[in-house]
């Protein structure tokens, strides 16, 4: 099996994980066929651990290794079942199983194979369909912007040699490894972070030759949370959601954090981590998932109210607009035209299916989803960010806003005449 059909494999596998593909609420413990025929109880899961003071915390960490700490008196750690059993026998100690993410794939998710040697379908796609849309030009020959703002993809790591990517790589992260972070590690084994950078960033290549992104000239934090089958647990995630921002921070730059990933329970880790780089000035761009049409179907963190959940279109016209996928998951009517963004709800529409772009190889590949409708609007945010560097993270949410008003859509199913539960506030753009 070639490399390239290995990486379609996992992704289709990752794409049926859940039927709505979504992450289980609850991490599974590894090796459970393993566990009932022997050595019960002795396989160790992902858990996170809370005391009421720290002194106690100090005491636990001692005999655990901890992973991370997300909280003033809580890390995460491994343990087995009966240590698990132990400590929730101990009232002055919450224990939890940490929960598993995956990647945002429709379940009808299909992915066409570019080989290298197809020049005419490489040149013809230099500028994808989607770049064009949102740049509203479909004679776009180039695209430009984003300089001196950072797009933190937190997915399955990226290529950072790919000719299209190298030169807009500024950090390279693992957070699936080891206790700490993987400095100079983000192997993307999977293609679908590869792929979403791309959409974000990708600047042509030094010879010009490759691919568009909306915003390339904008710098790639790659941040591998997710293994190469797209799963990952909640506090490698939480992790690299503070420390992208707290990067931001002590670099004193802009930095949009793009999640094209999702879970259909909201869990704290994650939560918590959304609203502290919130806090700290960070934008959050997160895919919708794709559980649609039916109502109340945004995954986590996109559904959460610091996070800007991003809806799939469609390259179809209908009732004179693009038309939201019908895999694309719906907010809900009950806060349709109020233009308030509540948990739940939809914000903005972008391309999201048949979307080509940088892939783990080298090469290009077609996959579709909210995940890739998601770095859209990432690139757009870092493009309008360096235009206006005065602007706080809310300041130019709402200039997203705004802009997606100017573009109603009214295609699709639950689609309509201004805010509604399908495309949010209709389609931001470039002009």
């Amino acid at each position: 099996m070639s490399k390239v059909k290995m990486a379609i494999a996992s992704l289709l596998i990752a794409g049926s994980l859940a039927a709505p593909v979504q992450a289980s609420s609850v991490a599974e413990t590894p090796s459970s066929s393993e566990d009932r025929n022997s050595g019960i109880g002795q396989e160790k899961f992902r858990v996170y651990v809370e005391t009421n003071d720290k002194s106690s915390k100090a005491s636990l960490a001692s005999q655990y290794e901890v992973r991370w700490e997300l909280s003033d008196n809580g890390f995460s750690t491994e343990m087995n079942e009966k240590q698990f059993q132990a400590l929730q026998n101990n009232k002055n100690i919450t224990v939890t199983k940490v929960p598993v993410v995956t990647l945002d794939l429709p379940a009808e998710q299909s992915i066409n194979e570019i080989a290298d040697n197809e020049i005419a379908a490489r040149a013809s796609q230099q500028v994808p369909w989607g770049i064009k849309a949102i740049y509203n030009n479909s004679s776009l020959t180039t695209t430009s912007g984003g300089s001196g703002i950072n797009i933190a993809v937190l997915d399955t790591g990226a290529n950072i040699a790919h000719p299209d990517l190298a030169n807009r790589v500024e950090q390279c992260k693992n957070f699936t490894g080891a206790t700490t972070v993987i400095n100079n590690s983000c192997a993307d084994g999977n293609g679908h972070g590869t792929h979403v950078a791309g959409t974000a960033l990708a600047d042509g290549g030094s010879d010009k030759g490759g691919v568009y992104g909306v915003a390339p000239a904008a710098d790639l934090w790659a941040y591998k949370v997710l293994s190469d089958s797209g799963s990952g647990y909640s506090d490698d995630i939480a992790a690299a959601i503070r420390h992208a921002a707290d990067q931001a921070s002590s670099t004193g730059t802009k930095t949009v954090i793009n999640m094209s990933l999702g879970s259909s329970g909201n869990n704290s880790l994650i939560s918590n981590a959304v609203n502290y780089a919130y806090g700290k000035g960070v934008l959050i761009i997160a895919a919708a998932g794709n559980s649609g049409y039916a109502q109340g179907t945004i995954g986590y963190p996109g559904a959460l109210v610091n996070a800007v959940a991003v809806a799939a279109l469609e390259n179809t016209q209908e009732n004179g607009t693009y038309r939201v996928a019908n895999y694309s998951s719906r907010g809900y009517t009950s806060t349709d035209g109020d233009y308030v963004i509540q948990q739940g709800d939809i914000e903005i529409s972008a391309p999201g299916s048949a979307v080509y772009s940088t892939w783990y190889n080298g090469g290009y590949n077609t996959i579709s989803g909210t995940s890739m409708a998601t770095p859209h609007v990432a690139g757009l945010a870092a493009k309008i960010w360096a235009q206006n560097p005065s602007w706080s993270h809310t300041q130019l949410r709402s200039n997203l806003q705004n802009r997606a008003k100017a573009v109603d859509i009214k295609g699709g199913y639950g689609a309509a005449t201004g805010d509604d539960y399908a495309s949010g506030f209709g389609f931001a753009r470039v002009q």
